[in-house]
């Protein structure tokens, strides 16, 4: 798990534990090199996480990890972060691993959505959004914080209802990327089931690249 430096992650490292990763908190480019698979967490504004990351060179190491293959989660503004950029931080670049760029939740609802909101699975075949907890006809809660949003596209494979559609998780598989704009350490046993799915698809990744070494 990615640690720029900003927030408390323990929470989110103890619910991947539960999910059964051998996760750990890491801070430097080699750590995240030698992972079988990253999480990349981020809190607070978009340019703050993106100018942390870039301090410890840790936005390189992502961007080599995804172009070796290494399945990466992103979660909240770790999601956001994969964009090319953000309104909330105009000049600011994003990873750019996913294109188009980060907008302002509609007018005429609350900002931030602070609140438990209901998953919309539209991509079925999405390997994190299976199990009794997550595939239709499910009744899929989580818990978001947040007032900017990825805009939905065809890497959204699940939207929450929010003054109009609003991109919950994106998938772009063959880069085997995913992330989450909700918060699954905080979303009790669906968040938790999401992150199995998460777990399980690292593990599955890397058995068979040992098997074709």
């Amino acid at each position: 798990m990615v640690d720029s430096g900003i927030g408390n992650l323990r929470s989110a490292e103890k619910a991947l534990q539960r999910a059964g990763a051998d996760a750990r908190l890491v801070d430097d480019p080699e750590s995240v090199a030698a992972a079988e698979g990253v999480v990349l967490p981020g809190v607070g504004a978009f340019g703050r996480c993106r100018e942390a990351l870039a301090a410890a060179g840790l936005d390189a190491a992502v961007v080599d990890t995804v172009a070796r293959g290494v399945p990466l989660l992103g979660i909240c503004v770790g999601l956001q972060l994969l964009y090319e950029g953000s309104d909330e931080s105009p000049g600011v670049d994003g990873l750019g691993l996913l294109p188009g760029v980060v907008g302002r939740l509609p007018e005429g609802v609350k900002h931030p959505q602070m609140q438990w909101n209901r998953l919309v699975v539209t991509g079925l075949s999405c390997p994190l959004l299976t199990g009794p907890l997550l595939a239709p006809p499910a009744e899929a809660w989580v818990y978001f914080v947040h007032s900017y949003a990825a805009p939905v596209g065809p890497e959204t494979v699940a939207t929450c209802d929010y003054g109009g559609p609003v991109a919950a998780v994106v998938e772009a598989g063959e880069a085997r990327i995913w992330a989450t704009q909700f918060h699954p350490e905080k979303s009790g046993p669906v968040g938790l089931a999401l992150l199995s799915g998460f777990v399980a698809e690292v593990a599955r990744l890397a058995a068979h690249s040992a098997v074709r070494e």
